[in-house]
């Protein structure tokens, strides 16, 4: 085991008048953490050794990195050389905000320091803005634009195309198993042979075409002055590994702060290494037990090896305060998690007791599941609870099939976390089209997507339209002289005169998002039954792109992190202020509920089936657990079906298939729970002798009535 310092919340009188107004609601170990090497200058070379803060499930970690990002401003740190890394927009904003109110609260009217933070943000986003700045030193455009994923997986489709790979006797992977495998080697670093052995072995046999063809992606992406979600990291990648080119970034930044570090690829250890060789500077947060997202890449490597990084090894704070959940809920958690064959050695405590264990409820099967989670939300409810203080979290988004139909035949309004984003949407892609094609005329994909909007347009004359546009090198009189078909003769003068208008940024920004919003709403109309609905996305973009200072920056930030979409696709209750949470347990780590139902407490659920290969997959499955658990504040069910209906088995047809309590709470571990099952079915009541009687005089005369009926 891994043992960082333990936390003692113990303070003196004496502690307490020593500690800064706007630091005594921290614990001791937050506040060990906040202050830790704030001592030296904040502006130089001297900064202090590197710091790894073990943040337990619940333990206020948001708060703690805000707090020391704030201090270091107290302690005279320049914001414009603060570099805070998070996972998403929101937690990026949310985290400034923090440090705003803090350095209010310690500053006063000097608090307006804390808005010069512009450095804060997701990893990706932060490499766009530096690759912009850096894009001469990599044979870049300054304009290059940056393709979503489903974009990138059209180029590789359309590279696969033409590679031949598609015309193969024998099926070739699809784009997006395609694409999956060339991301999967970009961020782990492994090898394409690893790769292929460890995650699609049933395409093996293509490794030659495989290579074949991401060196073909490739080369296309550059042809096309684009990049891919990978790319922004790869390439950062590659700035920070060049000696001179890596003391530049780190010279430009006295502090880095990552937030969530057990959640990093192996590419995004490599960047923070490389710009912090000697670690001064840079603090870490995040707790190897919700490490859960090795499918996209993530390492609990990362955070377990951190301290060993550096000479003398870095500072080790724990976070073991946990003000979130019961203690029956964190002594249970705790006996999971303390399985697990490595991890930093922790023991989440609260002073908020009470007298309900977790419970574990044996039930018949997945229908009586459905039945008992919806009898105990309503109870609830019933109790002054409302749907949204509930949730029901599962390994698999199917999982929840029967509970969905159980849901809508109780008419109980609900939401399931995993809805279409912005970029999902077929409407916003087409209008964000129209702005990357404009910004990059190089961009194929943008371009063929573009020209298409129009009637009469298919494949074939937008690739002869973009073949014109590459001739020509410019956009506005290719298409000017370019001969439309004449179901599109009416439309194409007035795209031409967009395009001319906007490449050349007649408008300015963002008036010129306005003007595509116009000429896009007929086709919109013409293309779209349910336009109306689709027209409320593209307004609500158009008042976000009002936000944002240049055309470049506003397609940068959306496509990195888009913001759900507002129509009726997202899958939110339109009508229903209140509604249950239905979501898999990756997309409810960070949150929090009063009652938690945890589907499928069975091996093959969880564990996966699919996730037992090496111990390492088990561990992670027992994380997936882990933070499924410390999401409950007051209940928490953990729910296993002892049996399950399969269906359409070729060998052995429908049957049903028994399913054992999963192995991560074995017999030794239930005493922190508090096992039922459901429904109870009392003991018959025997009968009587004269019941007896009665009963088989009714016997003899239903059988005389049976037979008279054929006389």
């Amino acid at each position: 085991m891994l043992s960082p310092i333990p936390a003692i919340d113990a303070r003196t009188e004496s502690d307490e008048a020593e500690v800064a107004p706007y630091l005594t609601k921290l614990n001791d170990a937050q506040r060990e953490a906040v202050e830790y090497g704030t001592d030296a200058d904040t502006n130089t070379s001297n900064a202090a050794g590197a710091l790894l803060v073990i943040a337990g499930a619940g333990s206020g970690k948001t708060n703690t990195l805000a707090h020391r990002v704030a201090h270091l401003l107290v302690k005279g740190a320049d914001p414009r050389r603060i570099l805070l890394l998070t996972f998403s927009r929101r937690a990026a904003n949310e985290m400034t905000r923090r440090v705003t109110r803090i350095a209010t609260n310690a500053l006063g009217n000097r608090s307006g320091m804390a808005q010069g933070l512009t450095w804060s943000g997701t990893f990706h986003s932060v490499g766009a803005r530096l690759l912009r700045d850096y894009a001469d030193l990599v044979g870049l455009s300054p304009s290059f634009t940056i393709n979503d994923r489903e974009d990138s997986a059209d180029v590789m489709n359309l590279v696969r195309h033409e590679l031949g790979l598609s015309a193969k006797e024998k099926r070739f992977p699809a784009k997006s198993t395609c694409f999956a495998i060339y991301s999967r080697v970009v961020n782990t670093g492994a090898s394409l042979a690893t790769v292929l052995d460890q995650a699609f072995p049933w395409c093996r046999e293509w490794e030659d075409d495989l290579r074949r063809l991401f060196a073909a992606y490739v080369h296309a992406k550059q042809q096309q002055s684009v990049l891919d979600y990978d790319d922004l990291l790869l390439y950062w990648s590659h700035l920070a590994a060049e000696p001179s080119i890596a003391a530049d970034l780190s010279s430009r930044f006295d502090h880095v702060l990552v937030d969530e570090y057990q959640d990093t690829n192996t590419l995004q250890a490599s960047i923070l290494l490389s710009m912090k060789p000697d670690g001064r500077g840079l603090t870490v947060v995040g707790d190897d037990a919700q490490s859960i997202y090795s499918f996209r890449g993530a390492t609990v490597r990362n955070i377990l090896d951190f301290p060993n990084h550096f000479n003398p090894p870095a500072k080790c704070v724990t976070l073991e305060r946990n003000y979130r959940s019961t203690q029956p809920i964190l002594a249970a958690s705790n006996a999971v998690i303390g399985l697990a064959t490595e991890r930093y050695t922790k023991n989440l405590w609260t002073d908020k007791s009470s007298e309900q264990r977790p419970r574990i409820v044996s039930v018949a099967d997945e229908a009586d599941q459905a039945r008992y989670i919806v009898e105990q939300i309503l109870e609830a409810r019933e109790g002054g609870m409302t749907l949204k203080q509930q949730a029901v979290l599962f390994r698999t988004a199917y999982h929840s099939a029967a509970l969905e139909i159980e849901l809508t035949r109780r008419n109980i309004p609900f939401v399931k976390f995993g809805g279409l984003k912005f970029l999902d949407s077929v409407h916003v892609k087409d209008v964000l089209a129209v702005l990357r094609w404009a910004e990059n005329p190089r961009d194929r994909v943008a371009g063929f997507r573009v020209v298409q909007l129009l009637p009469g347009i298919g494949p074939a004359i937008a690739g002869r339209v973009l073949d014109q546009v590459t001739e020509r090198g410019d956009t506005a009189s290719a298409l000017a002289a370019f001969a439309p078909p004449p179901r599109a003769s009416e439309d194409w003068p007035v795209f031409a005169a967009l395009m001319a208008k906007v490449c050349a940024r007649e408008s300015g920004w963002p008036a010129e998002f306005e003007m595509i919003r116009r000429w896009y709403e007929p086709h919109l109309e013409r293309n779209h039954e349910d336009a109306a609905i689709r027209h409320g996305d593209v307004l609500q973009m158009e008042s976000i792109a009002s936000t944002y200072p240049t055309r470049e920056r506003f397609l940068t930030e959306l496509t990195l992190d888009p913001p759900d979409a507002t129509s009726d696709e997202s899958g939110v209750p339109l009508i229903d202020e209140d509604y249950l949470i239905l979501s898999t347990i990756h997309s409810a780590k960070g949150q929090e509920w009063k009652n938690v139902f945890v589907l499928n407490g069975v091996d093959g659920c969880i564990p996966s089936d699919m996730g037992t290969g090496s111990d390492e997959e088990i561990d992670e499955e027992r994380r997936l657990l882990y933070v499924a658990m410390t999401r409950a504040k007051e209940d928490l069910h953990i729910v296993t079906p002892q049996r399950f209906y399969v269906h359409n088995q070729t060998a052995m047809g429908d049957r049903h298939v028994w399913a054992a309590r999963t192995r991560f709470i074995p017999a030794h571990l239930m005493p922190h729970f508090e096992a039922r099952a459901w429904p109870h079915v009392p003991e018959p009541v025997a009968p009587t002798a004269a019941g007896l009687a009665a009963a088989a005089k009714a016997k003899l005369d239903i059988a005389a009535r049976l037979k008279k009926m054929w006389e």
